[in-house]
């Protein structure tokens, strides 16, 4: 068994003790000490990172026999005595975090009866589920009672006790552990059993700010930052909140608003955009059917087009199909290539085909029906491609 100091200092920064058991493990090499201040990955919160004998500490197991391991990037003598080095602003945040959801699944708990099924720390937030749907109100009535317990700067206790003690105990969850049970309690607020690591009074979280919910099987998942990652968010979203106000000239209590009359004005402008670009598709194909070339009773036009987007160019397509008597393949000007092929009805021409013709010498993706198909992606000359499509028309 190790010794895990962190179980009753988690603001212990360094420790020296003896190696008892170095082995290779692929490129790395697992070390194991009588003690150590890192903690593993456990319960929902990662594993501690830093220095060990002036080795890269870059993983930390919990092995069921009560072994952690420590994987390094190079060996360490088995026998000498090594000092240990964590990385304290990756654990003093995770520390924030952790007590922090302690707070935040109480104050759930309390103000709307919510119960925390589980809990996990992500390197740029953290989430709790709760095993119900909760409403808006509630959310923000559990941030608040999170956030008073946090600003008392209530004391965070660690102590030991039985199976049998703690089953007398007000718990918050049930524990399915046996034997001595680690215990952590927010004064006159929250008991639970827990294995990570807590800063020694609520204060030391700084703030707990819920960032997001959504429902999850059945439930909420709840994210949250905390302290450090909150403050974080803050300088993130001041940041972007800034560059929008400078980009719109409004202030932020007006920034919503702004947000829906442009979106209303954008919709105006695509709708106006559309109507003119349907104009002036008409208007080419009546130039294209104009200028094609009749061959075998029918209007082949084979032409690439410079500035026109997918869409215009089946709108290109569609309206010289609309022509009697006229086949047409509209390629554009840029690569990789896209192509819209049209006939208009009566014209033995199936544009599917004509279109699996062209991407099987061109490459591409794209399909369609006999009347009407489109691809993207081909590469080549626009010129032969133009020719082939011509060729396969007038077949």
């Amino acid at each position: 068994m190790t010794e895990r100091l962190y179980y009753t200092d988690a603001y212990r920064q360094q420790c020296e003790s003896a190696v008892t058991l170095c082995a290779p493990a692929g490129a790395h090499f697992e070390v194991e000490l009588a003690a150590t201040a890192f903690y593993p990955a456990s319960g929902g919160q990662p594993h501690d990172t830093g220095t060990l004998g002036g080795r890269r500490v870059l993983d930390v197991v919990d092995r069921d026999d009560a072994r952690v391991v420590h994987v390094v990037d190079g060996p360490l003598e088995v026998g000498t005595s090594v000092t240990g080095a964590i990385d304290w602003p990756r654990r003093f945040d995770h520390m924030q975090q952790h007590t922090g959801q302690h707070v935040l699944s109480a104050a759930f708990e309390v103000a709307c009866q919510a119960r925390t099924e589980s809990f996990h720390l992500g390197s740029a937030s953290a989430t709790i589920d709760l095993h119900r749907v909760v409403s808006p109100l509630e959310m923000a009535t559990a941030e608040d009672e999170a956030n008073r317990v946090v600003w008392q700067d209530r004391e965070v206790r660690v102590r030991f006790v039985s199976t049998e003690e703690a089953a007398a105990l007000p718990l918050r969850k049930e524990s399915g552990r046996v034997g001595t049970l680690r215990l952590v309690e927010v004064a006159d607020f929250d008991l639970s059993a827990c294995g990570g690591t807590h800063v020694r009074r609520t204060g030391g979280i700084g703030v707990i700010a819920v960032t997001g919910w959504e429902k999850f099987k059945g439930g909420t998942r709840v994210e949250f930052r905390c302290g450090g990652r909150a403050l974080s968010l803050l300088h993130e979203w001041r940041e972007a909140l800034s560059a929008t106000n400078r980009a719109l000239s409004v202030s932020p209590a007006e920034l919503g608003p702004a947000i829906e009359r442009l979106q209303s004005e954008n919709k105006t402008l695509g709708r106006s955009v559309r109507a003119l670009q349907e104009q002036l598709a008409r208007h080419v194909a009546t130039e294209l059917v104009t200028a094609g070339a009749r061959v075998n009773g029918r209007v082949v036009v084979a032409q690439a087009l410079d500035g026109w987007d997918a869409t215009g160019l089946k709108a290109v397509a569609a309206a010289a199909a609309a022509h009697d008597g006229t086949c047409v393949a509209v390629v554009s000007a840029s690569q990789p290539a896209l192509v819209v092929v049209a006939r208009a009805a009566g014209i033995a021409v199936d544009a599917s085909a004509v279109l699996k013709t062209l991407m099987a010498r061109f490459g591409g993706k794209g399909g369609g029906k006999p009347d009407l198909a489109q691809g993207g992606g081909l590469v080549g000359d626009v010129s032969e491609i133009v020719a082939a499509a011509r060729d396969l028309l007038a077949t």
